[in-house]
């Protein structure tokens, strides 16, 4: 999958934007997408993971973080996701963990999760769905 190529120090939340203040399971950069694990962490989630817990995501990191240390997470609304997107184009969670894929990476196998749409080059809408149906 070609995911795209995030520059962490671009990331940037929306002023609508919703928010979760955690803590990182795992070494997290901006622009990485975690799930919320069963122990309350945040760790990076992945669209084809074996356990259907971190295949769906909650957000995007908004910064960089190490295991245990606090973490803001992106849940919704615009995000400046610090690479270059396609307004239209629809983006999800990719293959590798904590990655962001447009919809044309997707393959069989995967569990697709809708991360949301490019509304700019710049920005993605988050509007997080995540069925937990496979390819």
């Amino acid at each position: 999958m070609t995911a795209l190529t995030i520059t962490a120090a671009n990331v940037l939340a929306g002023s609508n934007s919703s928010r979760d203040n955690g803590r990182a399971g795992v070494a997290v950069t901006a622009g990485q997408v975690v799930y919320k694990a069963t122990d309350g962490t945040y760790k990076l989630a992945d669209t084809n993971d074996a356990s259907a817990i971190v295949r769906v995501p909650k957000g995007i990191a908004l910064h960089a973080a190490a295991a245990n240390q606090p973490l803001a997470v992106h849940l919704k609304g615009p995000i400046t996701i610090g690479a270059t997107v396609v307004p239209g184009v629809a983006y999800y969670l990719g293959g590798t963990a904590g990655t962001i894929v447009p919809i044309a990476d997707l393959t069989t196998g995967d569990h697709p999760a809708l991360l949301g749409m490019a509304t700019s080059a710049t920005d993605i809408d988050i509007e997080i769905q995540a069925p937990d149906a496979v390819l």
